[in-house]
């Protein structure tokens, strides 16, 4: 039977012998996976997926006795009997596939598991002979497959394993299963002949047919000898099939008579060599189990220096505070790094602060745990009173991890953080900002070559963490230290890299560093919210969804639940019949947000599913929760903005996300009307008028779309009249929309595919339009190919202030990825410029903002847009100096136009 155990298994008072098919399982979990890849582009899907299956199977089984079996390179004997053997399968396996083997069998070895090859036969066979020995003995066997030829092999000893399907298969399974015994499955498999490797049986006899020829006549001689009694086609088929029957068993047969070079006795697992799979996991990138080898010793990764010893101080003593505040000030840069109560910048408070000098050396000053075990703590606010000197000193240089937390934690106590020369954080972000997460423990990993105490390790997780000042200071000292030192190591390793590269050195001092403040600033100001407006538009929007949801059960003929994915294929693609586009990783029929919209093109239902999702958004991220996120205190919104999420150097912010409110449907334009000014003020918007077209028109050169641009025209107008070969005058609307979408789309690599959804058109009139485009803007085409060459020959695109983006997959062997690679490399150039250029702005407006004391404040970043909160009486004067500044940021071969506007809340400025 199918079970979790055989009875073979329970009968054996030993571990079994584990056979394992590791060509089997290379194969479907390359296909069957998501593809992974390290930031250098190398493939590791397969090989993630089929270690984590051995993992598993040596935690679960803990065997004695294993043997990993790979199909060797180069013909077998079925080649010689059979030419045509395997000739439906591709003959060169996919570059991406070849590429993981070695690494694979690295990995085996260094996990003491026995590896064998062995050229002329295939692993079913290297695997039936040592089943066939094994069992010979005695020993109770398991082979790990999904390849139904094993079921050959099944009988008292020999149990098959499939772990992507989590069943077993003893001999009562295989009957149950095949619809024959084991000793029937060769015959079996003869009678249907096998499509993918290309072997021949009775054309139209499928697995019913054959079990029930084979339960009726016995065998395939039997069968063979009374051929004359079947009748119909079948039979037919069958007749003609009996010469090639012969060829077809001997193929499907595995050979249990190998003369191995090896003995069961050799097939022992070693223990592991830890040092190897280090070096392996660390250079595939698989940092879990790097960081669980890690976490008990002191190893030193390969081309990493050796651990540091370290000396860690506790200070206890104003003396001792105030020796250290001295090597402080002498030090041409130290570490800083804060301990608090709270993730949150505004809630947090400092339980304890820490330094770093040299590497290896370290201090922190532990100021409010609760600890009834440790010596007396200093005064919190004595403490900062002697440091606040040397952190708001702008001589003395301070390095840090993510500073902008640290400066706003600060601000809480009174201190304004001065001297910030660098953060490690952002230092890993500009030398390749989508390569790795850049948190200090994934940093300290890969580039240092050490495991940190992580959090969870002294505070505890999930409901049981408990906060940071109940951490007892023997457990915070060493946590917090490691921090600082980290962080100092850190910045020492990427600093000469930045330094030997010019242009992202310059791009961060002079854009990411200074930005720090200027985030801390408008974080703590904070945005106001109308919470009475968001309320009734969320009780109107409750109402809509009611509505909607009505309307789609009556389509769909009966009640459903709206978010259900397999009640809406239900639905859709049984009940309705709509064709199936796509389908998920488990092979049903998809329901994705694409798809609903390609269906909704000529279908009700998914048009109304689309429309209720996105009402629902909007209500649960925005009109619900953004007034459950008012500060008691303040009375306002407090965002995160972040610098190091965006591969292309955008900002992101979170807790809320302000990025994503949607400006065109009528219900986002509501929202943005609830972020208002107090009394006295008035909100100015300034956005950037088609900035991300300008940088390409600047980039290209092309004669027609600067010309456009410096004379003013209307960009998509202009297109059109172009594409559609009219006069300017005579453009339609909806020739206007079309050529809106084409000149954006291309910005992001549309297909005409895309264009084709976009614009509800078929797609060859889509294409028609993108060749148009291009035959009339060829310098766009021109401009397009060559990145696209550039990214594949130096493995990374720039903006225009030097920024990179590094694209490890535009040289892959996968299609998918390496074009969408492809894609990020024309849009990168011109989504990344857009993003240095407003950041440049945002520095300048804040320093004439804070140098002039005038009564303004930058509150928000969003995307191309900048929003301030003004006073009613320096509104012209803030407008023309925004105005002034953002089209000035950058020099291009076309004007930086804004667009400023003026409101009491951010819809109408907007």
């Amino acid at each position: 039977m199918i079970s979790s155990i055989s009875p073979a298994l329970r009968a054996s008072s030993t571990t079994p012998l584990i056979l394992i098919d590791g060509s089997s399982y290379l194969f479907r979990a390359f296909h069957a996976l998501p593809p992974l890849t390290t930031s250098r582009g190398e493939p590791t899907g397969a090989i993630f997926g089929v270690v984590n299956m051995l993992r598993k199977l040596l935690t679960e089984y803990r065997p004695t006795q294993v043997a990993v079996v790979f199909d060797a390179p180069g013909p077998t004997f079925r080649d010689d009997l059979y030419p045509a053997y395997k000739a439906n399968r591709p003959a060169l396996l996919a570059e991406d596939l070849i590429a993981q083997i070695k690494p694979l069998h690295n990995l085996v070895r260094a996990m003491g598991l026995p590896l064998i090859m062995m050229k002329g036969v295939e692993a079913d066979d290297v695997i039936a002979t040592l089943a066939t020995r094994a069992a010979e003995q005695g020993l109770a066997t398991l082979i790990v497959t999904g390849d139904k030829d094993f079921a050959q092999l099944v009988n008292e000893h020999v149990t098959l394993l499939d772990t992507m399907k989590n069943a077993t298969l003893d001999r009562a399974g295989v009957i149950a299963k095949f619809g024959v015994p084991p000793e029937q499955i060769v015959d079996y498999l003869a009678l249907m002949g096998d499509a993918v490797d290309n072997i021949p049986g009775v054309p139209g006899a499928g697995p019913k047919t054959a079990a029930k020829w084979l339960m009726k006549y016995g065998s395939l001689d039997a069968l063979v000898a009374r051929a004359a009694e079947v009748s119909g086609r079948i039979g037919e088929n069958l007749r003609a099939a009996l010469p090639q029957l012969p060829l077809a068993r001997q193929l499907v047969t595995v050979r249990r008579d190998l003369a191995l070079p090896i003995d069961l006795t050799d097939l022992h697992v070693q223990p592991p060599d830890d040092a190897k799979l280090k070096e392996l996991f660390f250079h595939l990138e698989f940092h879990s189990w790097l960081n669980e080898l890690l976490k008990s010793d002191s190893f030193s990764l390969p081309n990493h220096s050796p651990r540091l010893p370290r000396n860690y101080q506790t200070i206890w003593t104003l003396a001792v505070l105030d020796a250290w505040i001295e090597r402080l000030k002498a030090a041409a840069l130290f570490a800083f790094d804060t301990e608090t109560t709270d993730l949150d910048y505004l809630r947090a408070q400092i339980v304890g602060v820490s330094f770093a000098v040299e590497p290896g050396e370290a201090a922190y000053i532990p100021l409010a745990h609760v600890d009834f075990n440790s010596p007396p703590q200093l005064d919190r606010d004595q403490v900062l009173a002697r440091l606040g000197p040397v952190l708001e000193n702008p001589r003395y240089s301070k390095v840090g991890h993510n500073l902008k937390y640290d400066l706003n934690v600060l601000a809480n106590h009174g201190i304004q953080l001065a001297g910030i020369r660098h953060d490690s954080m952002l230092e890993s972000y500009v030398l390749d900002s989508a390569a790795t997460r850049h948190d200090l423990d994934s940093l300290a990993l890969k580039f240092l070559g050490e495991r940190t105490i992580h959090y969870a390790e002294v505070a505890g997780k999930g409901v049981k963490q408990i906060s940071f000042d109940q951490v007892p200071v023997e457990s915070a000292a060493e946590y917090a230290a490691e921090d600082a030192d980290i962080t100092l190591r850190l910045h020492r390793h990427f600093w000469p890299r930045l330094e030997a590269r010019q242009r992202e050195r310059d791009l961060y001092a002079t854009l990411e560093i200074p930005l720090i403040p200027v985030l801390a600033r408008m974080e703590r100001h904070g945005v106001l919210i109308d919470s009475s407006a968001l309320r009734a538009q969320s009780r109107e929007l409750a109402g809509r969804l009611l509505e909607l949801e009505q309307n789609c059960h009556r389509l769909a003929g009966g009640v459903f639940n709206l978010a259900s994915p397999n009640q809406i294929q239900e639905i859709l693609f049984n009940r309705m019949g709509l064709p199936v586009l796509e389908h998920t990783k488990g092979k049903k029929p998809s329901t994705a947000e694409a798809v609903l919209e390609q269906l909704a093109m000529d279908h009700e239902l998914p048009r109304l599913l689309l429309a209720h999702r996105g009402l629902a958004k909007l209500r649960s991220t925005y009109t619900e929760r953004l007034p459950e996120q008012i500060n008691p205190i303040t009375g306002r919104v407090h965002t995160n903005f972040h610098q190091a999420v965006a591969a292309t150097g955008r900002l992101s912010s979170s807790d809320p996300n302000l990025q994503n409110i949607p400006i065109r449907a009528s219900e986002g334009r509501r929202i943005r009307a609830a972020f208002i000014a107090p009394s006295g003020y008035r909100l100015v918007a300034a956005d950037y008028s088609q900035i991300e077209l300008r940088i390409m028109a600047h980039l290209s050169r092309d004669p027609g779309l600067v010309a456009a641009f410096i004379q003013g025209r209307d960009i998509h107008r202009t297109t059109a009249a172009e594409v559609f070969s009219v006069p300017l005058a005579q453009v339609t609307d909806e020739q206007r929309r079309a050529a809106k979408a084409i000149n954006f789309g291309l910005l992001y690599g549309m297909s005409a595919f895309g264009l084709a959804r976009q614009l509800s058109i078929d797609r060859s009139t889509a294409q028609r339009y993108v060749d148009l485009y291009f035959s009339r803007y060829s310098q766009v085409r021109s401009f397009m190919d060559d990145i696209r060459a550039i990214g594949r020959k130096q493995g990374f695109v720039e903006t225009l202030l030097g920024r990179r983006l590094y694209l490890p997959e535009i040289n892959s062997g996968n299609r998918q990825r390496r074009e969408y690679a492809e894609r990020a490399a024309i849009n990168a150039p011109m989504q990344g410029t857009a993003a240095d250029i407003i950041k440049r702005a945002m520095i300048q407006m804040d320093h004439w903002l804070e140098t002039t004391k005038i009564r303004a404040r930058l509150i928000l970043q969003v995307h191309d847009e900048l929003i301030f909160e003004v006073a009613e009486d320096a509104v012209e004067t803030v407008s023309g100096q925004v105005r002034t500044i953002m089209e000035n940021a950058a020099q291009l071969a076309v004007p930086l136009e804004v667009d400023v506007g003026v409101g009491c809340n951010w819809d109408e400025a907007h």
